[in-house]
């Protein structure tokens, strides 16, 4: 924001009062220009009050006491908003090769890869808080809180050796369908902007419902490490990619995500924080009606494995300083070329198998002729 300087004579003559009512009707990247306009509006900028009522604003989880003085003990609102806003960006996985992969030797991978559960962890699962916060079409449906990692309190080495997943919503069918019929759970309806289907053959064929649900719906999931008073979103904010499940069942697959590094963690240096969102279609009479069944976390590396325990929390912690951008175009540029380099690996891993298993028959034939001519003569 660039001002004149007969502008910003005019502004010395405001009151704080009407400076401050101008600057929190902002959101949070037009405060951060406006402070650079004027002495006046800097001052006022630094107002925690302002950052939090931004927070508040775009991520309605952070409007809880008790989140309030996590954030607090972290730094304030002002540098949480300055952390979350950008988003994860990685490409340093372009220089990985699957050969430079198989050349770690087999005990470093065993040792760890799959990590020594008897070593003093000094990253525990409560150390993290998640608050996740879900839109669609810029208006708020859901905010959730997560105080540690669940299923991990008394059972350490289980956690530390097992595939790292996070449940949002651990809903049995029962439990969802109570939840729904008292009106307690996760609805997207018409009222929200779906469009409404004339029959299921119908969406099948334009896929109308489809197509709102992954140009409307937002998710930020933001991981907050108590203990080293830094967070980070670890959502892409936009979808990545999606599914329907059509015509095995009724159900709507939303992929969100971020490339995290994973130097020293793993092999291949690099992770795919994969966060999942599973709607089912339901139809209420006439009304057509999206109710959310899973939101869930989990760590893959290169090849598609899932990260275990305790490796996981080793990344997360790691992701928490890593490189992010307020360009949702390089965000997801990061994400696509990951994308890439990943399919190149698969396709490179299947002629290798298919070059393996050809020597292996050619191997086998010779053999066999070798055991003819010796009968034969």
């Amino acid at each position: 924001m660039e001002i004149s300087t007969a502008q910003a004579e005019t502004m010395a003559f405001l009151n704080n009062d009407l400076c401050y009512d101008i600057l929190r009707r902002l959101d949070g990247q037009t405060l951060a220009s406006a402070a650079c306009a004027c002495a006046a509006f800097y001052s006022i900028s630094r107002e925690e009050k302002l950052w939090e009522n931004v927070c508040a604003s775009m991520w309605p989880s952070t409007n809880r006491d008790d989140v309030k003085s996590l954030i607090l003990s972290i730094g304030g609102f002002k540098k949480f908003y300055a952390d979350c806003f950008p988003l994860i960006v990685n490409k340093e996985f372009t220089e990985y090769r699957r050969n430079e992969y198989l050349e770690y030797p087999d005990e470093w991978m065993e040792a760890e890869y799959y990590g020594d559960i008897d070593e003093l962890e000094s990253t525990s699962p409560s150390d993290f808080v998640s608050l996740v916060d879900i839109r669609f079409r810029d208006q708020p449906i859901c905010s959730k809180v997560l105080w540690g990692v669940p299923n991990t309190n008394g059972s350490n080495l289980w956690f530390y050796s097992c595939p790292f997943r996070v449940d949002l919503l651990n809903y049995s069918a029962s439990e969802e369908d109570r939840d729904f019929h008292q009106g307690r759970g996760i609805t997207l309806s018409e009222s929200n902007g779906l469009p409404s289907i004339l029959s299921m053959e119908t969406e099948r064929k334009d896929g109308k419902l489809w197509q709102e649900l992954r140009d409307g719906i937002r998710l930020s999931w933001i991981i907050v490490n108590r203990k080293e008073k830094q967070a980070a979103n670890f959502s892409s904010w936009i979808p990545l990619g999606g599914q329907r499940h059509w015509p095995t069942d009724k159900d709507f697959v939303i992929r969100f995500g971020s490339i995290l590094p994973a130097r020293d963690v793993l092999p291949c240096q690099v992770a795919e924080c994969v966060l999942v969102m599973k709607f089912k279609l339901t139809r209420e009479g006439s009304s057509t009606a999206l109710r959310l069944k899973e939101l869930s976390m989990q760590l893959e590396d290169m090849e598609g494995a899932h990260v275990n325990g305790r490796n996981s929390l080793s990344i997360l912690k790691e992701a928490l300083s890593c490189r992010r951008s307020r360009n949702y175009g390089e965000v997801l540029e990061s994400c696509r070329l990951y994308s890439k380099v990943q399919s190149e690996l698969k396709e490179e891993k299947l002629r290798n198998e298919n070059r393996i298993d050809r020597l292996c028959i050619l191997s086998g034939i010779a053999a066999f002729a070798t055991l003819c001519c010796y009968y034969i003569l």
